[in-house]
């Protein structure tokens, strides 16, 4: 049997930053952790239109900041800002604690995994093709300027008595190597036949030792930091011709 690691947790400590950070004691630690997990459960619920791939928690002593990284702001803040206003309420009763709301847009959503994982399954869902969703996505991500991408979707695929696995991949997708910034995300198609999972893991570059993904700069689509900028491209007018001899 093959042996699995998954990627974000495989390079927490070099590359990927934690998605929350905060410290506790051994007695208040299991509480914290299951309010984080209640935070995260119902604002995907809640604002599963809004195209929310990462949610990122801070906490100090008297207050908890919560950063949303969405696709589509506009549908998480409301009009004039009155669901932010809702949501800060509703964390308040989860967490006991102040919270303030900190919303980042992404500019280059075919760039990450959970949204195009969700694409794929909202695609499923509405009966589409399996390999035509996958291909249709991958398409898309490769012309967004990733490096490489692999997708794997499990389960009835078009309506089969028995479950099972197609995979499709393009370009580089190195697992092993901790410089390199994967993004893996996970979504579920519930599809008339059953459920069917659906993986995408996007290669984006390499980082340079010692440096760690930041999630502000990779939503804008910038280049891998590995990557130097190319100088002033030459004239492509003809040369003046050489003077005759007399």
């Amino acid at each position: 049997m093959g042996q699995k690691v998954h990627p974000t947790g495989f390079r927490l400590a070099t590359v990927e930053p934690h998605r929350s950070r905060w410290y506790a004691n051994k007695k208040d630690y299991k509480k914290l952790l299951l309010q984080d997990f209640k935070v995260r459960q119902h604002i995907g619920k809640e604002y599963k239109a809004a195209g929310i791939p990462r949610i990122e928690i801070e906490r100090t002593g008297e207050a908890v900041n919560v950063i949303v990284h969405t696709s589509r702001p506009g549908v998480l803040v409301g009009r004039k800002g009155v669901r932010v206003d809702e949501l800060k309420t509703e964390l308040q009763k989860i967490t006991g604690q102040t919270c303030h709301m900190t919303v980042r847009e992404i500019k280059r959503p075919e760039l990450e995994s959970a949204l195009v994982a969700e694409m794929i399954a909202e695609a499923l869902e509405k009966r589409m093709a399996f390999r035509r969703a996958i291909k249709k996505a991958i398409q898309t991500t490769i012309q967004a300027g990733a490096k490489g991408i692999k997708v794997e979707v499990n389960g009835r695929l078009g309506g089969a008595e028995m479950a099972r696995e197609a995979k499709e991949r393009e370009g580089r997708v190195p697992l092993s190597t901790l410089r390199a910034h994967i993004d893996y995300g996970t979504a579920e198609a519930k599809t008339t036949w059953g459920i069917i999972g659906v993986k995408v893991w996007i290669y984006k570059g390499d980082l340079e030792p010692g440096q760690k993904i930041d999630f502000r700069q990779a939503q804008q689509g910038a280049p891998p930091r590995n990557e130097r900028p190319r100088g002033p491209r030459r004239s492509s007018s003809p040369r003046p011709a050489a003077p005759s001899a007399s």
